[in-house]
Formats: structure tokens, sequence, C-alpha cells
């Protein structure tokens, strides 16, 4: 009977030891590798899973993306400039066996061959290429990633170039050659509106003598402008008084003309206001 109760006893212990042994819970985002002896048996779905304890081993293996820093490499360009590359890389497993069976520590594998692959594929480039080509060069390094590690059951989805750093030397150097093209570009635009101010200044003066009195027009404007402070001193020079004089001896001229106008409609002959007609005759106007 002592042996009985033993042996049932016994049997609990192993139950209650082999149960939770047993009983195998795979996440969603997983997929099992099912080992029975060393030996691969298959892969089991998400779920509550039953092996045979001491005899299976489940291996379970994450299908999420996972985000890779790759950390900074000293790197030499092809113009012989020395840069500090970093990256991050983003990759998931595609195929649960190869991932387990193909190679020990996919993660770690991938580090190493993404370190070394950066490395490669920017010292191909020149600096000013790295700076400004940053997408040729990501898809560059995925591609060779893709190759290597297709055969670890993992697809690379993303590589991209996080941080570039420059010596000082080059920084400064940089800045000095950005100051002298914008200088550049500040001298152009100087000198093309330059040029189309001449353009514009020279179709003023054409018009200016077809009409002189434009000249005159725009020298009293200026005078207007100037004269907003009541406190400026205007100084006219002689030329341009005698073409105030010309001026209004010309408006005398055209309000005598306009006076004109009522005489005709009686037929009156009136004498011109003109002081000095030719060969010093008057100049009568008939109607």
């Amino acid at each position: 009977m002592e042996v009985l109760i033993f042996a049932l006893i016994a049997i609990a212990v192993v139950a209650l030891i082999g149960l939770p042994m047993a009983l195998k819970i795979v996440k969603q985002y997983e997929q099992g590798v099912l080992f029975r002896f060393g030996r691969l048996t298959g892969t089991r779905a998400p779920g509550l899973r039953v092996i045979v304890p001491f005899a299976d081993v489940l291996h379970r293996v994450s299908l999420r993306i996972v985000t890779m820093p790759i950390q900074s490499q000293g790197i030499i360009t092809r113009d012989n400039v020395s840069v500090d590359v970093s990256a991050v890389a983003y990759f998931r497993v595609v195929d649960a066996v190869k991932s387990v069976i193909a190679i020990e520590n996919v993660g770690a594998a991938i580090d190493q061959i993404a370190q070394t692959t950066l490395r490669k594929v920017v010292g191909q480039h020149t600096l000013d290429e790295t700076l400004s080509e940053t997408d040729r060069i990501n898809l560059g390094i995925r591609e060779i990633l893709d190759v290597t590690t297709a055969e670890w059951g993992v697809e690379v989805t993303l590589v991209e170039l996080k941080d570039i750093q420059l010596p000082d030397s080059m920084k400064r150097a940089m800045a000095r050659q950005a100051e002298a093209e914008r200088e550049k570009r500040a001298k152009i635009i100087n000198a093309e509106g330059e040029s189309m101010a001449a353009a514009a200044l020279g179709d003023a003066s054409d018009t200016m003598m077809a009409h002189p009195l434009a000249l005159q027009l725009r020298n009293l404007q200026s005078l207007v402008e100037i004269g907003v402070d009541k406190n400026t001193t205007v100084v006219f020079p002689a030329p341009l008084m005698s073409t105030i004089g010309e001026l209004g001896a010309f408006l005398a001229r055209e309000s005598a003309a306009a006076t004109l106008q009522t005489p005709r409609a009686t037929g009156i002959t009136t004498p011109l206001p003109n002081p000095s007609p030719p060969n010093g005759a008057r100049a009568v106007k008939t109607v």
C-alpha cells in the first residue's frame, strides 16, 4: 500500500513538472520551430501548443520588423575625406526555419554584415555624393544586404544613413564655399538688376528726348518728394528756373488760344497774342 501511494505521488510530481514543459504558447507575431530529439519536425502556428517533454524543443521566432542601429563607422571616401557615418537598418524574418538552422544569431550577423557593407558602399562615393545622394547609397546597401541575408530567411526592408560627421577643417571649408557661392549669386543678381535699370533708364531718356517737358515734370516730382520734410531747403538750378518760365509762357499761349474759340463763333477777326511775329507782320486769324 505504501508503495502504491509513493508511486502515485511520484506520478503526480512528474505530471506537475511535465505539464508546464508540455504546454507552450506561441504568440500571434511569432512562429514556432519544433525539434524532436534534435531533428526538425516542422513549424507551429500561433496559439497553445502541446509538445513532448524532454523530447521536443520549441524555438519561438519573432516575425516583426526589427530596428537595428548601425554604429558609427570611420570611412574614407573616394576623394580621400575621412567621415564618420552611422545608419539604421530594418529587417524581418520571412522564413523561421532558415533563421534558426542556417545561422546561429541572426541579429548579430546582420549587425556585422551591415557595418562592413556600409563602409564598402560609402567608400565608393565622393563626399559630395555621400551628402547629396543618400537615397542611392541607401538602396545600394539594402541590395547587398538582401543578397546576403536571403539565405538566412531574413528580408532587409529599409536602410537609412542616420548621421554623417565631418572633420572640423572640412566644415570650415564647406562654410567658406557656401559663403562664396552666395556672394556670387548676390553679385549676379545685382548685375542683372543694374542691367535692367540701365535699360529702363535708356527707355526713359528716349521718352524725355521726345517730350522735353517730361524731364522738368520729373524734376518737379522729385522736388515734391524731397519737400515732404518741411525743414528741407530746395535750391532751384538756373536751367530749371528758365524752363519754368518757358513752361509759364507755354501755358499762357495755350490759354490765349483757348480764348479765341469765342470770337470764332461771331466771325470777329482777332490778332494772335504773339509778341514777335515773323517779318514784323501781325498774325491775324480770320474766321
